[in-house]
């Protein structure tokens, strides 16, 4: 079993009448990658910058390699972490070499030229070693910061939005040459983004942040397919949700028939629910009788991203096929595909005035 190598404990951080983190615990298994996942302002900077010794904490505290380096009260010099950050603008030496940026911050000198080689050499700059920072572009500036970073060999590295500088399929193909990188070494990190696709890409762990709140922290498999908070559902990948009622522990009645899944809710049968549905849940099926009223469109290429109204107005996203080419004001039949079934109790409906635990759900197991 892999040991915990950062621990947040009902960790507060913010000013004293504003708190932008409030409760925040989550665990870092040495050797994993953990993403800082939300909208701007949710705290997930504040929280990389406590972590980092940037930042006082009001409330609880954070330990590294069972030590606490910050606690209301008590913050260890960011100097003395043995923790290695990576900024949104590189924060490069201009008038240092690149080989010289790398060897900046390597405590054995003697060691130094083999440690920095060998650097260069991973993030693939050997040959740009004598260059200077201004001569880079922005995707070997960014593997110039990596490797500096990881210099010191710390035993945590930070990186703050590391890729928000570079294009679109710069950013794509660095971020899995980073993760890479990160794994060769066994190094631990944690990423901050607002980039779901990165954030994918790069981490075994996610935290997805609501108003200085951690909503949930799993893997990206389970925020996509079982997510906690009706929040989680919405901002993870492209969900939307339809008004259904219960009619068993596993199965729901909606307007596009009914939905059966793989797990078991404990509401009472008649509760009201919104159902999560994907893309990928919805098939164009012309021989369908459930239809819906096309009202949007994108081009993805090998597929097209349709934006469908429902006959109660109710709106859902679908995938088709690109060669079924259908223009905004068409209908077009439907059906749902789901070996899942993720609800969230309506506000005042029978399930949530009992007393049912948080979520209400009982997942199968193998034994059920």
């Amino acid at each position: 079993m892999s040991q915990a190598l950062l621990n947040l404990r009902e960790l507060s951080c913010g000013y004293s009448e504003h708190r932008v983190v409030q409760h925040l615990n989550l665990h870092l298994n040495a050797g994993d990658i953990g993403c800082l996942l939300g909208p701007s302002g949710c705290g997930k900077t504040t929280t990389l910058r406590a972590i980092a010794g940037f930042e006082p904490v009001l409330a609880g505290e954070i330990q590294l390699a069972d030590q606490v380096i910050s606690k209301a009260g008590y913050t260890l010099a960011p100097e003395k972490r043995r923790i290695g950050m990576v900024f949104q603008d590189y924060a490069l030496f201009p008038h240092l070499s690149v080989a010289e940026n790398i060897a900046f911050g390597i405590r054995k000198q003697a060691n130094c030229e083999r440690i920095t080689g060998e650097l260069l050499e991973m993030v693939k700059l050997s040959h740009l070693g004598k260059r200077y920072p201004h001569e880079l572009s922005g995707g070997q500036q960014q593997r110039v910061a990596l490797a500096r970073a990881l210099a010191p060999e710390p035993q945590l590295l930070l990186l703050d939005e590391p890729f928000s500088n570079l294009d679109g399929e710069l950013r794509r193909r660095l971020s899995h040459e980073v993760r890479d990188i990160l794994k060769a070494r066994g190094t631990s990190a944690i990423l901050v983004t607002h980039d779901q696709e990165e954030a994918f890409a790069v981490s075994d762990q996610v935290g997805v942040f609501k108003e200085g709140k951690l909503e949930q922290w799993d893997t990206p498999f389970n925020l996509y397919h079982e997510p906690l908070t009706p929040f989680v559902a919405s901002f993870i990948g492209q969900g939307y949700f339809i008004r259904g009622q219960m009619l068993s522990p596993d199965t729901v009645q909606t307007e596009l028939g009914l939905i059966r899944g793989n797990r078991a809710y404990t509401w009472p049968v008649g509760s009201a629910v919104d159902v999560l549905l994907r893309p990928d849940d919805i098939i164009y099926d012309p021989e369908s009788t459930q239809k819906a009223l096309i009202v949007g469109k994108t081009f993805l290429g090998a597929a097209t991203l349709y934006r469908l109204q429902l006959p109660t107005g109710s709106q859902l996203e679908a995938i088709f096929p690109s060669h079924a080419d259908h223009q905004p004001g068409q209908q077009v039949g439907i059906r749902v595909e789901a070996d899942h079934l993720v609800a969230f109790a309506v506000p005042g409906s029978i399930a949530t005035q009992a007393s049912l635990g948080e979520s209400g759900v009982r997942r199968y197991s193998s034994d059920s």
